[in-house]
């Protein structure tokens, strides 16, 4: 599979790591778009995007945020923080593996697009 997020959750392309567990890998933006930008994904490749989440692998997800709370705790995201995740060419999505992106670190834009 030619997946980036898959090889760098096998550590064959660099990151700066955050946090990680045997589920999930976290790691700093390489194209912040916040003062804190962190993005969050398991480590294997359970779906494409968030239009494929199924009762299968719904419980990664929901510890991936269990894992964003404890991530915004430790950066300091006290005064509030957003998730986001694309899904689709329409939405922007540019890689093909479910993702989440921690932003905060400062007030954020209240437009999205």
């Amino acid at each position: 599979m030619d997946c980036l997020f898959c090889k760098i959750a096998a550590g064959e392309i660099p990151s700066t790591k955050v946090y990680e567990d045997e589920t999930v890998l976290a790691f700093k933006d390489i194209n912040p778009m916040a003062p804190v930008h962190i993005l969050v994904i398991p480590k294997e490749h359970i779906a494409d995007s968030a239009a494929d989440i199924t009762p299968e692998n719904s419980a990664t997800v929901a510890h991936i945020f269990e894992i964003i709370a404890k991530i915004a705790r430790e950066q300091g995201l006290d005064n509030g923080f957003r998730v986001v995740t694309n899904s689709g060419e329409d939405a922007l999505q540019t890689v093909s593996h479910i993702h989440f992106h921690i932003l905060g670190g400062g007030r954020l834009q209240e437009k999205l697009g």
